[in-house]
């Protein structure tokens, strides 16, 4: 993985999209998914995260992992300023679906449609989805 890390052969930097389509906890996707971006962020990569699906729920305030025995790493998504990494996109679909708002979740995003999301998708570089 390091070579894609890497900055390509003009010496640009290259837009990275992680996309989370998992609930957070019963799997390690989101946890696993959370340290990639946080080690892409360190290599001054252009980082973006896309919550679709059940993902979005890894944004939702007021989780309780208690009864999972799993630790809440839901407050790591507020450090990721400090990360530089800011661009984070929910799909408004997914959303709805779930019945949830932007008011229900614990950081700033972008809500795009589908489509919106869809050509966001297009215009990185790597995608890669957990």
């Amino acid at each position: 993985m390091s070579e894609e890390m890497d900055m390509d052969e003009g010496g640009t930097v290259k837009k990275f999209m992680f996309v989370n389509r998992k609930a957070p906890y019963g799997t390690i996707y989101a946890l696993e998914g959370l340290e990639v971006v946080l080690i892409s962020a360190a290599f001054d990569q252009d980082v973006s995260l896309a919550f679709l699906d059940d993902g979005v729920y890894e944004l939702v305030k007021g989780q309780n992992t208690k009864a999972v025995e799993m630790k809440n790493f839901s407050s790591t998504y507020r450090a990721l300023e400090g990360y530089d990494i800011e661009k984070l996109y929910v799909e408004r679909e997914s959303l709805e679906a779930r019945g949830l708002s932007e008011g229900d979740l614990l950081v700033d995003v972008q809500i795009l449609s589908a489509a919106e999301m869809g050509e966001m998708m297009a215009a990185q570089d790597v995608v890669i989805s957990f």
